[in-house]
């Protein structure tokens, strides 16, 4: 064979070979179009359709991969044969367009491989005490799933207390929280769930943040009516220590009932089972109890929560709720918490604490309103305060109390405008940390206070919100500050 004839033949070679390289992407664009435009299949069981997505999803990256595998040896051989030689207009493809063309199929791989643990759960059933973001892994078919929220706070104070003393607050703006949900979901009913917080923008010895586990716990839901939880939980109470999302509630601040009477976000070492029967909801844990050394006057128990950190486990507690949701838009419900608090001190002994609450809310034609109230009863305060203060100068509350009511109007409801909204609302909550003092205390008249919220929210999609409000403190000792806020927040 001469050397035309050899050359005509390498020629025909190169042409060959671009021509598959070219047929193989056009077969993949072909074939992508037709993946995607083709509708799933209607659902039979829940597990049957997960199985079959996520089937669907593997197969789909397992071709895209054995494509991109095809096209790489393609490029390769044409770069071989190429070498040395005249360059031959063959194709409108060339090397270096289809080494692109590759790189975006391995780009959209990893885009499959992550946006199934970043998608968005689909909503089917309701998750008991987990809001949107955080309930995210019950949604995903397997493996990891990712989410998040976080909220920006810009607080400005009255330069003047109620009584016309100044106020010496400072105005701030704080990057309040950033928060991720990791999950992982090994088979259809197990799985573990965490969130990891970090306060306040810098963790560091000269700096306010700081970096928690806010929960960790490990869920084997067997049915829908019956499932286990087991780790760092949180504590089953009132509306926002599990569904404290910021796009979720009104306000650019979490209500002082939900702080202070009910301390969210609070969260103990604790094992328990949860699940759903009809309209009904419940969850019954087993967890480390208050720490009383921890307990102060204007506070009341909020610092004595022991956050899951080498937490004392001498007194445990028990912790319980029940919901009713009778028809869509309508809860009510019930919890409580109780338990000893001495953790061993022999200053304190036991010193139950039982703290219970009752809670509503009803939305419907853009109106959405809500209730809590909540009480609790300390034993042996005396002992608890003269434990923490022996000059007996702090009385801690044997009685503490509150309770807040809260409206709001969606006023793009009129319009029809879909998930977007712009809500005014009203807040007004009471509460008193010292509603009863042992023998020979007395009472601050400062922790006897109430607080009017006035606000509006807008969400121009769910799960974005920009939130400002103005609050009216006020207390029998006149010190109250009001102050107007400003809040950005968001999940994930």
């Amino acid at each position: 064979m001469d050397g035309g004839t050899r050359q005509r033949g390498h020629h025909r070679a190169r042409r060959r070979r671009a021509a598959r390289a070219w047929l193989t992407i056009a077969a993949l664009g072909l074939g992508e179009g037709v993946w995607s435009a083709t509708p799933a299949a209607p659902e039979t069981a829940s597990t049957h359709s997960g199985a079959a997505d996520t089937g669907s999803l593997e197969r789909r990256i397992a071709e895209l991969e054995a494509l991109v595998a095809r096209l790489r040896a393609e490029v390769e051989e044409l770069r071989a044969a190429g070498a040395g030689a005249a360059p031959v207009p063959v194709t409108p493809v060339t090397i270096e367009e289809l080494e692109k063309r590759i790189e975006a199929l391995a780009l959209e791989i990893e885009r499959l491989r992550i946006g199934e643990a970043a998608a968005p759960p689909p909503a089917k059933e309701r998750v008991p005490g987990f809001g949107p973001a955080a309930s995210k892994i019950y949604g995903a078919k397997h493996g990891v799933a990712i989410g998040g929220y976080g909220e920006m706070l810009y607080q400005n104070f009255d330069s003047h207390a109620d009584d016309g003393s100044p106020s010496a607050s400072i105005d701030t703006a704080d990057l309040e929280r950033a928060v991720f949900y990791f999950g992982y979901k090994w088979t259809d009913h197990l799985l573990f769930n965490s969130e990891i917080e970090f306060e306040h923008a810098v963790a560091a010895p000269d700096a306010p943040g700081e970096v928690a586990v806010e929960f960790a716990y490990l869920d084997d839901r067997v049915s829908r009516g019956f499932g286990v939880r087991g780790g760092l939980l949180p504590v089953p109470m009132g509306f926002l220590n599990e569904l404290h999302e910021p796009p979720v509630f009104h306000g650019a601040r979490r209500p002082e009932v939900e702080q202070v009477i009910l301390p969210s976000t609070w969260r103990e070492n604790g094992l328990g089972v949860y699940g759903d029967a009809g309209p009904l909801s419940y969850r019954v844990y087993l967890v480390t109890s208050l720490d009383a050394k921890g307990f102060s006057a204007d506070l009341g128990v909020r610092e004595g929560r022991q956050e899951g950190a080498e937490a004392l486990a001498r007194d445990l507690a028990l912790t319980a709720r029940l919901d009713a949701q009778p028809a869509a838009g309508t809860l009510f419900g019930a919890s409580v918490f109780s338990g000893g608090t001495g953790q061993g001190d022999p200053a304190i002994g036991r010193a139950r604490l039982t703290l219970w609450d009752a809670h509503a809310e009803w939305s419907g034609h853009g109106v959405h309103l809500r209730a809590v109230l909540a009480r609790a009863v300390l034993g042996d305060a005396e002992a608890v305060s003269r434990a923490i203060d022996p000059s007996g100068a702090t009385a801690i509350g044997s009685r503490t109390r509150g309770w807040y009511g809260e409206a709001a109007w969606n006023v793009l409801s009129l319009f029809g405008n879909g998930d977007r909204e712009l809500g005014p609302f009203v807040r007004y909550e009471a509460l008193d940390t010292q509603a009863g003092v042992p023998a020979g205390f007395a009472r601050d008249p400062a922790n006897d206070r109430s607080v009017w919220t006035y606000g509006m929210r807008w969400r121009p999609i769910p799960d974005v919100a920009i939130k400002l409000d103005l609050q009216d403190f006020r207390n029998r000792a006149g010190t109250g500050v009001d102050q107007i806020n400003l809040a950005l927040g968001y999940l994930f």
